[in-house]
């Protein structure tokens, strides 16, 4: 403690120097608008920069596990060749894949931050508006559904979360086709709850959940997950089912953005019908 206040006592000036300075840096981007906004936009780009550093280092520790992932991944667009065209740009690699008349668009993107328990979890990306990333696009995984681009800068976006209470997914049981709407409820991060099944739906334990297809934003029959317990409401007649994740949240590193070719043009005429 002596030594604390010899430290003071002998560094006041240089330190109330620097009090001052925060202060007055303070007042600066708090009441003047253009630093304000200056401010914020090189923050945002110094964070990015931070992030992707700290996910290079830690992916150094989990090599083994990224190239058995990166392998399985591999696996399986081999198996999806026969059924996809395969283009390439300069600025990335990405494939068309067609779905009916439907053709989707997937950028491969890198997670370099995530959360996962807080009631409002999102995902940071190493793509941005330079590769052609915008809102409202689809994110998946090798594994399944991962969440909806919510914003973009130059070079990274951000990811709101299938862990967001905020988001909830069109998503059917893949093998009867009833469908309902699959959120996450705040708790347990390896498990969502898929509402609107009607009871003579006969829902089991292990069933696949998938996207429906019906929004404009994901193909359809991306895994979700299994049913992993069922229960029914009896006063509604529609069942409360939980539903195991596909995608394990706290080891995920690689993810594609989904394209749907169209989608503005479905959205579009889709709010023609809203005040009906």
């Amino acid at each position: 403690m002596r030594n604390f206040f010899r430290f003071i006592i002998r560094y006041h000036f240089l330190l109330l120097f620097l009090l001052l300075e925060i202060i007055s840096f303070s007042f600066i981007f708090n009441y003047n608008q253009y630093h304000r906004n200056f401010y914020l936009s090189s923050s945002n780009k110094i964070s990015g920069f931070f992030y992707e550093q700290f996910s290079s280092v830690a992916q150094y520790f989990r090599l083994k596990k990224t190239n058995e992932e990166l392998l399985r991944e591999n696996s399986e667009l081999r198996n999806q060749l026969e059924k996809t065209d395969f283009l390439t740009t300069s600025a990335t690699r990405f494939y068309i894949d067609s779905i009916g008349s439907q053709k989707y668009r997937y950028t491969p993107a890198k997670v370099i931050n995530n959360s996962v328990n807080k009631h409002f979890n999102y995902l940071t990306l190493n793509k941005g508006a330079d590769d052609g990333i915008h809102p409202d696009m689809g994110v998946i995984s090798s594994r399944g559904l991962v969440g909806v681009v919510l914003n973009t800068s130059d070079n990274y976006s951000t990811v709101i979360s299938l862990l967001n209470t905020r988001l909830q997914i069109s998503a059917r049981l893949r093998d009867t086709g009833f469908f309902g709407s699959l959120g996450w409820e705040g708790l347990n991060y390896r498990y969502a709850t898929l509402s609107g099944i009607p009871a003579h739906a006969s829902p089991s334990v292990g069933d696949a959940v998938v996207t429906s297809g019906y929004s404009s934003i994901f193909p359809e029959n991306i895994l979700i997950g299994t049913i992993d317990e069922i229960s029914i409401n009896q006063g509604e007649g529609f069942y409360d089912i939980r539903v195991l994740l596909s995608v394990d949240f706290k080891q995920l590193q690689y993810v594609h953005v989904v394209e749907k070719t169209g989608a503005e043009e479905q959205r579009e005429l889709e709010k023609l019908n809203e005040d009906d």
